[in-house]
């Protein structure tokens, strides 16, 4: 019983108890007296009980909903949230966010040839081959940007600054950005098998331009197509050509294996009546300024290009090979048409990594076991056989051939170190040799310390 209503009872008690006994005693105003003053006691009694229920009825806890088998807790989401990604990436709620983007190549490499062709300009040479810093990040509504310039060897130049917008499989991006033109030129000089690409995207002046283009990324599909005038460094001057170049790529996978089947068209109208183009190639160094397969200057009024690649890669190895014709339109004069492409094979040594692939081109090589974690990194190893032709249409620009070898060296997801041997046999070269010979050999060597974040 609780302890207001003994005490309300007990009271009760003895109140009642000398009205029995004197009950006899009583008038009856007296009685009628007695009897209100116990009922109104009643009703005290009762108020009480009432207000000692309403106090002492437990009150149901608030239930949060469990979340469902298997789904991660909900967790209230920061305004700012900062993650690192070989820079800090910062992010906030409402869809922004930035990010610093930054390499660092070092080369050491060199070449030898036969006398009297290098002169003064071989040998071996130490070059920072590329310094880029930038950034880049995501604006709400489905926008994206970067802007990034390369300055090394005391200069700076324009490489990646853009604009797209893009929520879904289809993007428009504005700015300067490489064109459309291949699969060894899309891939990041970041991943790239070898010091250098193949000789025929530097010999046919593959290079960021700025322009609009377009792109549609379905699970297996890439479209790719734009228009682009010149380099942002030639802007201002006599150049004001305008190309369209579009790619397009097949990307399915089968089973554990991806593979890769596409082709570009390039074409371009250099919108000059004295227009001359030059066709050209280091070779395999980047520390010599020495071409050993040169046209020369000749007289052109636009390009026509047509590419055709394919890869696959399956656990730890991969193949692909690509080859492109790039035909010179002149007035009044035959049209020459010249071939480069490449074939190559490759396979990552340690076991649990594999050569990355992305978007319609190679990717970052992640080791397994870092040398942080106590492993070795990655190991890969890579063999090319490259081919570019400048002969054609009586116009003599040389043909080299190469056979390149590889080692790739990935201690940390940010660092990598390429060596790399060519043996290269050159015929018809630009530059004789002592005693006038222009059929020859020549070996290049090279290593490359990289760090990119």
């Amino acid at each position: 019983m609780r302890p207001t209503l003994i005490a309300a009872f007990f009271a009760s008690s003895m109140l009642t108890m000398p009205t029995a006994a004197h009950a006899q005693a009583m008038t009856a105003e007296e009685a009628a007296a007695l009897r209100a003053e116990l009922a109104a006691l009643k009703a005290k009694v009762e108020t009480l009980e009432t207000r000692l229920d309403a106090a002492t009825t437990p009150t149901a806890p608030s239930v949060t909903p469990a979340p469902a088998p298997g789904a991660p807790p909900v967790t209230a989401k920061p305004a700012t949230e900062i993650s690192w990604k070989g820079a800090p990436e910062i992010k906030t709620a409402d869809g922004w966010s930035f990010k610093p983007r930054g390499r660092v190549q070092l080369d050491v490499a060199g070449i030898d040839a036969p006398d009297g062709v290098l002169g003064r300009r071989g040998g071996t040479a130490t070059e920072f081959r590329r310094v880029y810093l930038g950034v880049d990040g995501k604006i709400p509504g489905g926008f994206s940007y970067r802007v990034e310039a390369d300055i090394a060897n005391s200069s700076v130049e324009l490489t990646d600054v853009y604009l797209t917008y893009g929520p879904g499989p289809l993007s428009v991006t504005v700015g300067q950005i490489k064109p459309f033109w291949g699969l060894d030129d899309m891939t990041s000089d970041l991943f790239t098998s070898h010091l250098e690409r193949a000789a025929f995207v530097s010999a046919f002046g593959f290079e960021r331009r700025v322009g609009l283009s377009a792109q549609y990324k379905g699970k297996s599909v890439l479209l790719q197509g734009g228009v682009f005038g010149d380099n942002a460094a030639d802007l201002n001057d006599s150049n004001h050509s305008i190309g369209f170049d579009a790619r397009a790529i097949l990307m399915p996978k089968l089973g554990d294996a991806q593979l890769h089947l596409g082709g570009s068209i390039h074409l371009r109208d250099l919108n000059n009546p004295a227009g001359t183009v030059r066709y050209r190639a280091r070779p395999f160094v980047h520390t010599t300024d020495v071409r050993l397969v040169d046209t020369g200057e000749i007289d052109v009024s636009g390009e026509r290009g047509i590419g055709l690649e394919a890869a696959v890669l399956a656990g730890p190895f991969h193949a692909a090979g690509e080859g492109y014709w790039q035909t010179a339109k002149r007035d009044g004069a035959a049209n020459p048409t010249y071939f480069g492409g490449y074939a190559e094979v490759g396979m990552v040594l340690t076991r649990g990594d594999k050569r990355g692939y992305k978007d319609g081109a190679f990717d970052r090589l992640k080791p397994s076991n870092p040398i942080t974690g106590g492993g070795i990194g990655a190991v890969e190893v890579n063999a090319r056989y490259d081919h570019l032709d400048l002969n054609d249409a009586g116009l003599v620009g040389g043909r080299q051939r190469a056979a390149l070898l590889s080692l790739v060296w990935v201690p940390i997801e940010y660092i990598r170190l390429t060596a790399s041997y060519g043996r290269l046999r050159i015929n018809d070269a630009r530059i004789a040799a002592t005693g006038g010979d222009r059929d020859y050999s020549a070996d290049t060597f090279g290593l490359r310390t990289q760090i990119d974040f």
